[in-house]
């Protein structure tokens, strides 16, 4: 005979399946939309081999205009729609709680979220070790993922004491999430970073931005617009970061120090100061 117990937990289990896959369908759009644009330039240029062959782009490949226009308007929709499912008559965070919290998953509790987001930098320094192809060495990344998370904190912290929406569970300042915001600042660093070694790379570390995100809806600690608006600020703030480093900054000398720093919520903290030569 059949458990109950053991048939409810297998229909939760495939629900959240199904639920992490359709997510994973539209926020690792950064990375696929990138690896189609790339396939179908090598398959045009091996389709015709009598093609007068331009000269390269000596700018970085991200200030083309096509990966410039994707790394702006990706994350813009995702902040647009986080705005727009705020409040809807057709289908608004109040409806995506009930479907995904109190109708799926009622006693889903765990603090995985907590930690998850830090698992494509533990990569990141990984595939530095192991690996040579990653754009910039560790220093300029470290200056990197900093200057990200600062810029991705100076936009998500002011948009919450502005907004001030009330979490699912009653605590104050959902919109946007700041755990999606940083889980998408180091996916998408890593992503650009290790994008020419394999494309799985770039589509994993969103893949587990993804689930962090998936899970603080579950959690009920945000709304389904908190994630996707947090998603956006923190593609975003990455994108807007590299372009400006490969615009002004890409061959200057880089030193840093770290220094204590007071955080947005009042605690103390490091915070790390570059001097660029």
């Amino acid at each position: 005979m059949t458990n109950p117990h053991n048939t409810s937990l297998f229909h939760q289990l495939y629900q959240l399946a199904l639920l992490t896959s359709l997510w994973l369908v539209l926020l690792p759009a950064p990375a696929l939309a990138q690896v189609v644009s790339d396939s179908l330039k090598t398959n045009t240029l091996l389709a015709d081999t009598a093609l007068v062959k331009k000269p390269a782009d000596s700018r970085d490949s991200y200030l083309r205009k096509g990966n410039l226009r994707r790394g702006i308007i990706m994350p813009t929709i995702l902040i647009g729609a986080g705005l727009l499912v705020i409040d809807n008559n057709l289908y608004d965070r109040q409806d995506a709680r009930y479907d995904l919290r109190i109708k799926s998953f009622p006693r889903f509790n765990t603090n995985i979220d907590d930690y998850l987001f830090f698992a494509p930098a533990v990569g990141l320094v990984a595939f530095d070790i192991f690996s040579s192809q990653n754009r910039h060495d560790f220093r300029r990344q470290i200056g990197l993922l900093a200057a990200s998370g600062a810029l991705s904190s100076a936009i998500m912290w002011p948009m919450k004491k502005v907004t001030d929406v009330d979490r699912p569970n009653g605590k104050r300042y959902a919109f946007p999430s700041g755990h999606t915001t940083y889980a998408f600042v180091v996916a998408t660093m890593v992503s650009r970073e290790f994008r020419g070694k394999s494309k799985w790379i770039g589509i994993g570390s969103y893949t587990i931005a993804s689930a962090t995100g998936v899970m603080r809806i579950l959690n009920d600690a945000h709304w389904l617009s908190d994630v996707l608006a947090g998603a956006g600020v923190g593609i975003l703030s990455t994108n807007l970061v590299y372009l400006a480093h490969d615009r002004w900054f890409k061959n200057k000398g880089l030193n840093s120090q770290l220094m204590p720093t007071i955080l947005p919520n009042g605690a103390l903290g490091l915070g790390m100061v570059f001097h660029l030569n």
